[in-house]
Parts: C-alpha cells; sequence; structure tokens
C-alpha cells in the first residue's frame, strides 16, 4: 500500500512544521499528527491554529524555550537525587521562561483570545526562582549563597596565598638548587623545581619528578603543612555547597508536580503556536469543517509551491458531484492538482489551516490514495502490477466517508484492456459512494463521465502556442493529451503524423484531435509521403599528410646565412643540437642551421672524395697532417 503521506507530500509540509517547534515532545507530537475523526475535537484544534497565529501577529513570537531535560531532572529530584548547579540553572531558565510566557499572553487578553488564557495554569514559582538565582551562577554555587560557605572560601583564598609565598620564598633562597624560578602543581601539591642532586639540601616529600629524571618536584615541608590545613577547609566548603544543592533539590521536589504541569503547558503551548507560525509561514486560512460530503476550495494552493508561481486552484465536489475525473496533456499540472486538494484536506483534518482563500472541506474517514508508477523490482511488480495492487487494496478499504485519488487510471498495459479496467475502476468507486479524483488518458474515460451521474469531466487548461500548461482545472469539460499537435509544434515531420494518425485512429480520427492537428490532417497519402527526407553525408576524416624527410647539410654544401645574406662553405655538420659550422671568407663561425639556407649541393660542386682540407685548412696545417701521417712529429693542428 502507498504510503499516503509520502505521496502526497504531507511529510514535508510536516518537516516545516516540525522546524517551527522548539521542545521535543511538541516535535515528536507532529510527527504523529494524524487526522482527527471527531468534529468537536477538530473544530477545537482548528480554533487553536487561528487564535495562535492572532497572538502572533499582534504580539510578536512566543518566548518559548526548548526545556531539553528538565522534566528528567525533576523527577530525579523527586526520587532524591541532588541536582548539579548547571541542572539547576537550566530550571531557573525554565521558570525564567514560564514568566514570560505569562507575560506574553497577559497581553493577547487585551485582544479578547480564549487561548491566552492559558496563564491561568502557569505558576512561575517565584521563590525557587529567586533561590537559584540567588545561589547559583554560571554553573558554580555563588560566594554569597551562605555566610559558613564565604567564610570558608576565604579562609581557602588566604591558605593558598601563603602556600604560594612559602614555595616562592624557598626557590629564591636557594637558586642554585632549582632547575627552575617558579612553583608548580604536581598530583594536588604545591612544588618546587629541584636538582636531582640537591635533593637533600631541602626539607619536604619528593612528589613527582621530570621525564629525565634530572628534576625533582618537591613539597616543601613548610607547604606541606599548610596543604593539611587546606584540605580540611575544602572538605567543610564541599560539604557547605553539597547542602545548599540538597536544600535547593528539596525546593523543587516539593513543587515538581507544579513544575511538571508548567513544562506540559509550555510543550502544549508550544505545539499550538508551531501551527499558527505554519499557517504565517504559508499564507493560509482557516477551512470550514463539514460531515456532508462535499468539498469546496477557492483559489487553493500546493503549499510547497512558490506562492508567486503557484496557479490557484478551484474546486467543488460534492451536492450530487462524487467524482472528477480530470485529462489534459501530459506535464500540465493533474496530478499537483490533485495532490493540491487531497493535502489541503489532510492538513485541514489535522487541524491546520489550508492554502486557500476559502476552502469548506469535509472529514474523512480516511484518504487514499494510487500516484507514482509504483514500480517495485525487489517484489518483482511491474508498474501495472503495482496500480494494481494499490488499486484492490483501496478499493477494499473505502467507504462512503473516504475520499480516494488515483493518478493514470489503467495505465501500464495494453490501452484497449487498461480502458477496461479504467472503467470497471470508475463504477466501483461510484457505487461505494466515495468522494474521488481521477486523472486518464483514454477517451473511452472521458466519455463514460460525460454519460454518468454523479461523475464530470474536468481538464487541465494548456496553451497551444507557447506549448505550456497553465495548471488552469476547469470543471465539466474533458481535455485532451494534444500529443499530435505537441509532436508537430516540436517539429515531427507530416509523415510521422500520418502514419501517427492512421495507426492510432485509421480514417475516423475524433473531430477534437483532428482540429489539433494540422500537418497531415487533410493531406493524402500521397502528398505526405512524396517529399523525402534529405540527411547530409558523412564527411569522413582525411589522412593525415606525410611530412617531407628534411635533408640535413652535408660537407662542402654552398649555403646562404641569413639575415646578413653572406655566402658560404659547410665544413662542419649540424651536431644534435642543430649546431653546424660555415667556412666564410674570412672566417668560420658557429651558426643554427634555421638561419642557413642550402644553395648548392656538395655533390654538384666537388668530385667524389674529395680532400676538402685543401678548401677548409691552411698550408701549415695540411703540412702539418701529412708528416703525422708518415711519422712522430712534434706540433698541433690549428683548427681555427
Amino acid at each position: 500500500m502507498i504510503d499516503t503521506e509520502k505521496a502526497l507530500e504531507f511529510d514535508k509540509v510536516k518537516e516545516i512544521w516540525r522546524d517551527l517547534a522548539l521542545t521535543e515532545w511538541a516535535k515528536q507530537e507532529i510527527q504523529n499528527s494524524i487526522p482527527y475523526l471527531s468534529e468537536t475535537e477538530l473544530l477545537k484544534k482548528l480554533k487553536e491554529t487561528t487564535e495562535a497565529r492572532l497572538i502572533i501577529e499582534k504580539c510578536g513570537n512566543p518566548p518559548l524555550v526548548s526545556l531539553n531535560g528538565i522534566t528528567e531532572w525533576v523527577e530525579n529530584a523527586e526520587k532524591g537525587d541532588c541536582l548539579n548547579p548547571l541542572q539547576l540553572e537550566e530550571i531557573e531558565k525554565a521558570l525564567v521562561a514560564v514568566m514570560r510566557v505569562k507575560n506574553y499572553l497577559n497581553k493577547g487578553q487585551v485582544y479578547q483570545i480564549s487561548l491566552a488564557y492559558y496563564d491561568e495554569n502557569l505558576d512561575e514559582l517565584e521563590e525557587i526562582k529567586q533561590a537559584i538565582h540567588m545561589q547559583i551562577r554560571n554553573g558554580r554555587i555563588e560566594d554569597s549563597a551562605s555566610k559558613l560557605l564565604k567564610s570558608l572560601r576565604n579562609e581557602i583564598d588566604r591558605v593558598e596565598s601563603r602556600m604560594k609565598e612559602k614555595a616562592d620564598s624557598i626557590i629564591r633562597g636557594n637558586k642554585l638548587c632549582m632547575s627552575d624560578s617558579f612553583s608548580t602543581f604536581r598530583n594536588g601539591h604545591l612544588c618546587i623545581p629541584v636538582k636531582k642532586e640537591y635533593k637533600f639540601k631541602i626539607s619536604g616529600s619528593v612528589i613527582d619528578k621530570s621525564s629525565t629524571g634530572n628534576t625533582l618536584f618537591m613539597e616543601p615541608a613548610a607547604v606541606s603543612r599548610l596543604y593539611d590545613e587546606l584540605q580540611i577547609l575544602n572538605i567543610d566548603a564541599e560539604n557547605e555547597e553539597r547542602r545548599i544543592l540538597y536544600s535547593l533539590t528539596n525546593m523543587i521536589a516539593e513543587q515538581a508536580e507544579v513544575l511538571k504541569q508548567n513544562i506540559k503547558l509550555i510543550e502544549k503551548l508550544d505545539f499550538i503556536f508551531s501551527k499558527g507560525k505554519l499557517s504565517l509561514e504559508f499564507d493560509g486560512n482557516e477551512p470550514k469543517i463539514n460531515t456532508d460530503r462535499k468539498i469546496r476550495i477557492k483559489a487553493g494552493r500546493h503549499p510547497l509551491i512558490d506562492k508567486k508561481s503557484c496557479v490557484p486552484l478551484s474546486l467543488e465536489m460534492g451536492n450530487g458531484i462524487s467524482g472528477i475525473v480530470i485529462t489534459g496533456p501530459n506535464t500540465g499540472g493533474k496530478t499537483v492538482a490533485m495532490k493540491t486538494v487531497a493535502l489541503n484536506c489532510i492538513m485541514a483534518q489535522c487541524g491546520l489551516h489550508v492554502t486557500c482563500k476559502e476552502a469548506d472541506i469535509c472529514m474523512n474517514s480516511n484518504i487514499l490514495c494510487d500516484i507514482g508508477d509504483g514500480q517495485n523490482l525487489s517484489e518483482n511488480l511491474s508498474t501495472f502490477s503495482a496500480h494494481i495492487t494499490n488499486v484492490l487494496e483501496i478499493l477494499d478499504k473505502m467507504d462512503k466517508e473516504s475520499f480516494v485519488i488515483m493518478d493514470e487510471l489503467g495505465s501500464g498495459t495494453d490501452p484497449t484492456e487498461g480502458m477496461g479496467i479504467a472503467v470497471a475502476i470508475l463504477e466501483e468507486l461510484k457505487k461505494s459512494g466515495a468522494l474521488f479524483l481521477v486523472t486518464t488518458h483514454y477517451p473511452e474515460v472521458k466519455q463514460y463521465a460525460e454519460k454518468e451521474e454523479h461523475i464530470i469531466n474536468a481538464r487541465m487548461t494548456f496553451d497551444k502556442e507557447s506549448l505550456k500548461p497553465l495548471y488552469q482545472l476547469k470543471l465539466g469539460e474533458a481535455g485532451e493529451s494534444c500529443a499530435f499537435y505537441i509532436a508537430e509544434k516540436m517539429g515531427m515531420s507530416c509523415k510521422m503524423l500520418y502514419t501517427a494518425r492512421k495507426a492510432a485512429y485509421g480514417d475516423d480520427m475524433p473531430e477534437d484531435i483532428l482540429e489539433n492537428v494540422t500537418a497531415g490532417a487533410d493531406m493524402t497519402e500521397t502528398d505526405c509521403f512524396k517529399k523525402e527526407k534529405t540527411t547530409s553525408k558523412i564527411q569522413k576524416k582525411k589522412p593525415p599528410r606525410k611530412k617531407k624527410t628534411i635533408r640535413k647539410f652535408q660537407l662542402g654544401d654552398s649555403v646562404m646565412i641569413y639575415p646578413d645574406k653572406k655566402i658560404g662553405i659547410i665544413c662542419q655538420p649540424e651536431n644534435e643540437k642543430g649546431i653546424l659550422r660555415v667556412q666564410l671568407p674570412d672566417k668560420k663561425i658557429w651558426i643554427n642551421h634555421k638561419r642557413v639556407k642550402l644553395l648548392v649541393e656538395a655533390s654538384e660542386l666537388y668530385p667524389e672524395d674529395y680532400d676538402f682540407s685543401i678548401v677548409f685548412d691552411t698550408v701549415q696545417n695540411r703540412k702539418l697532417r701529412h708528416q703525422m701521417e708518415r711519422k712522430y712529429t712534434e706540433g698541433e693542428i690549428n683548427l681555427e
């Protein structure tokens, strides 16, 4: 069975509502809220909501607090447990809140609002509030809580000061024995840092030592005597503090019932005012409630849709009309329209204001719905199977006081059989006497609703020029899917539209469909099919061009040097960095190959196996090289 709250998005409304409450009890109450079945109780709850909103509008938001843990602490006090300062302080804050709420409600009485008279049931317990305020501050018992405690704490301060003075005096008198110049606390004792080798020069007890063992933290004997005195004072002070806490706890235990009554009333007011806040949040209005099985909504909105963009919806059923069949194009707002009506109905029956300008809503024994495809792969349910499962459960549970909404009646299967099932479901709904809203695309279901008593058609309006839904519900008129019209406007070809028309209706296209199709409606088969669709040719990717092999310069090539445009001869080919050597008329230079242009290849200038030393070497170098080739000769060849 579909979760009605989730399907109608009432769970999302509850989330917003819950965030407006402060106490955990109110939040839980909101989470558990279900429609009231007692007319008297429902009218009372709606009146509370209206009055809460009115007080908020007149006096601002109520000064409520969360009260977390207060009830538990009061119960602990009743059992004889001792409350700590923080708990007592929170109870004081709760009593301050009670006082502020009481004053807030007093202001509301000026407007003759009955909810404002709840203040009579609130007791701010001034004596307890003042006692805690005077004795507890910032989570600590005040020195002035009692004369004895003040005296003891003053004495403790005096002894601690003397201990500090004694320790500092010993450090100053024994500087060479100390590893540092200040005292410190170790294991609750005031110690001085003594070097290990001077342990026996200082009278006292070793309390701790450093990680290296070179420093001993010693409590001097003079300080030790004062430490014993301090411990006795601390014990006396703790006993006095415990006495004060027990005294305050006992005051709370004696007024436990009054405190718990205060807490319950604050929680109840938190719940009531959260409804008023929600009404302001949604800009809601109080609905009228009836038991005459009629629903009238004027300018209704879906509460979760922005008011500025939401198109108001008006609807009336009952008074002889038990069912409405809504039709229209997809995304035309049919489901939103149904949800808007059902959601406002469930909100009204939960004691909340509705998002309508005016509303007269009947009480329902239950609200049953089948929305969404419901497909469940884990249970092997198809869309149609899930629909039918939900529908059968709805038919089994519904009675004449039910309100049923069903989306896409009979969808998810063969259209002919689905239409038959849709009509059969409508028959059962009509026989039950329940109020119902359904959506469908089947023309036969529209025809059925047109001729059956107690059922009417309704349609969602659609702008045929912009192809956008207008989200307006028109009662008494059957809608159309506009599928052919939308397809044509979106660019579907005449040929495809003609094929679609023939497949759907043959030669007997209904008039309302025919009116909406311009292309392919009056054209013959020959007209539509003679215009063939042209398509662009595929352009294949061209193969990448082969890179030309760049010839490297050879020894003896005649070249031109840029940008000077000097002519020279390659006397040393380029290396791995692209640098080569060129013989100019007066000198040899190194140059990047990019600045050199080939004029004449060496093979055209010189015969094969030509001795280039004749060109590039000096006479002295050539003579020396020949001698070296024949025998050992001193000297070196100048390469420049």
